[in-house]
């Protein structure tokens, strides 16, 4: 298995995706890692919906501009926040990231590749309706997973332009 350090240089958001499926003991691995994130209280306040149906992700994807990648991809899970378990929204936001970077993380070490998307989030209100759920749920984002058919390339700022100050 890679080094963590490895995993994590090596992650990048994938928008196309190979026809091969991914398996349901994998995604509920992808969750299972996800689920294990630190959060305040550990009240755990995260909550997915998994759609895997083509129809459904096309209708889903009708929620962003980035459709193509939504369309594209084997398996999308939203990630909602449960507002019934939280008990301080940043701090739950905050443990919503920590999960979803696991799942992220988790992909990437079996993988599979992925993307976090957020621009869906204008239409969370219409994307929580279209999957029939309370207002207890807040959309946090979208989470494409399948098999890369792309190696897209990134670049950091050196770590001297991210440190404001050392003391």
């Amino acid at each position: 298995m890679k080094e963590i350090l490895d995993l994590i240089k090596t992650r990048r958001s994938i928008r196309r995706y190979s026809e091969k499926t991914i398996s349901n003991g994998t995604i509920e691995d992808i969750l299972e890692a996800g689920r294990w994130a630190p959060s305040g209280l550990n009240n755990q306040p995260w909550r997915f919906v998994i759609i895997k149906d083509k129809e459904k992700k096309q209708i889903l994807a009708g929620f962003t501009k980035y459709s193509k990648t939504i369309e594209n991809a084997k398996v999308a899970i939203c990630v909602f926040l449960d507002k019934n378990s939280s008990y301080h929204r940043e701090k739950d936001i905050l443990g919503i990231g920590a999960c979803i970077q696991n799942m992220l993380l988790y992909a990437q070490s079996l993988g599979v590749g992925s993307c976090w998307m957020g621009e869906i989030l204008n239409k969370k209100d219409e994307v929580r309706e279209f999957l029939e759920l309370s207002d207890q749920y807040e959309l946090m984002a979208v989470i494409t997973l399948g098999y890369a058919s792309e190696s897209p390339k990134s670049s950091r700022k050196t770590l001297s332009e991210l440190i404001l100050k050392k003391t």
